[in-house]
């Protein structure tokens, strides 16, 4: 089931003239299934592509302050290398985003055991998990988007309940790429989506991104434990290295010596947002070629994370990327909720739909 009534009553319309909308066949996985690149474009020259394998965003051209345009986020130049075992390039991450401790959680009084992919823990979405599968796409021109389906069986890497997924990429006249999730199940099920994308202002395989500035407006965040799993806690984090309630530079404190640094080899930790419905998440702006990039969601949190573990990954226009040559935002629900009664809950039940939008807005300065 596509839920196309809802996705109509949702997303905003948009037209113009300029903007386009186009797709091609990019080929095929290992079992023959067809996978398609597309290409969104405004008025305004900026460009994203991505493609129906994973919903991975496979670039983003952006414009700086004098006008060059080059691409923003990190991977691969053809489909194969995004067929094979990559660092989540893109991706669109699920069933369940991020960390879930032990790999099992108790719903409705019922224990479920999903994949162990991350030593006995699971993370985003186990081994098969939506970043490997092929969504069915349909163009919506007159809104320059690309909308996504896929239903996930009940039972699909141990998450309870059939899930009917739609997820909508659109790009605006105000240079923003907006992407909304949607969800329904059968039974109930835990659900947190977000995109992995890795991106580098100055562009990708210029090098590192400890230059880049970076603002989230959060005072607390998820403590870990060292496997990265949270204890429950919410710990204040202002004058502390992990703070950016005011701009600082991704690498200015990244080797402080402060202990949950030390944890996630850098950053990777999850943000505590404020308020409720569409706020600010991350502001983050490259000196040098002065593109911003505004993160908004309606999520709880935002997990920042620094690329602390790549290495050696050949992708595009035979760049190497090493490790912090990158940052990510994913915006999300709160890792291992399903086992913190205490933290927003990423529970979904039949009759209710599971709604998340998050929105990059584009500029230079």
């Amino acid at each position: 089931m596509i839920l196309r009534a809802t996705l109509a009553a949702f997303i905003f319309s948009f037209t113009c003239a300029h903007a386009t909308v186009t797709g091609e066949i990019w080929g095929k996985t290992a079992t023959g299934e067809e996978v398609q690149l597309f290409k969104l474009k405004n008025a305004k020259g900026l460009e994203v592509r991505l493609t129906n394998y994973g919903g991975i965003i496979v670039s983003i051209k952006v414009p700086d302050r004098v006008s060059k345009i080059v691409d923003i986020v990190l991977g691969f130049d053809t489909l194969d290398p995004y067929l094979g075992k990559h660092p989540h390039f893109g991706c669109l991450t699920g069933r369940y985003a991020n960390r879930i401790g032990g790999a099992a959680f108790k719903l409705d009084g019922v224990e479920h055991q999903v994949t162990p992919n991350s030593g006995k823990n699971h993370i985003h979405g186990g081994r098969e998990s939506f970043a490997k599968k092929v969504w069915k796409a349909l163009l919506l021109a007159d809104k320059n988007a690309v909308e996504l389906g896929y239903t996930s069986a009940d039972g699909e890497e141990g998450f309870p309940g059939k899930l009917d997924c739609v997820v909508t990429y659109q790009l605006t006249e105000s240079n923003e790429l907006r992407i909304d999730y949607f969800a329904k199940t059968n039974k109930p099920t835990v659900v947190n989506l977000t995109n992995h994308s890795y991106f580098n202002l100055a562009g990708e395989g210029s090098g590192d991104v400890l230059g880049h500035e970076l603002m989230i407006p959060a005072d607390q965040f998820t403590a870990t434990d060292d496997a990265l799993i949270p204890t429950g806690e919410l710990e204040g984090l202002l004058g502390t290295a992990l703070d950016f309630t005011k701009p600082h530079l991704i690498g200015e404190r990244i080797g402080s010596g402060f202990k949950p640094l030390v944890q996630g080899k850098g950053y990777d930790h999850n943000y505590v947002l404020k308020g409720q419905g569409m706020k600010l998440a991350a502001r983050v702006r490259d000196p040098k070629s002065g593109r911003v990039m505004e993160v908004s969601t309606t999520e709880p949190g935002v997990q920042l994370y620094s690329a602390n573990h790549l290495k050696g990954v050949q992708g595009k226009a035979g760049h190497v990327y090493e490790v912090r040559q990158a940052f990510c935002l994913e915006t999300q629900k709160f890792p291992d909720s399903p086992n913190k009664p205490q933290f927003p809950s990423s529970a979904l039940r039949p009759g209710e739909t599971y709604l998340h939008t998050t929105i990059f807005k584009f500029s230079a300065e």
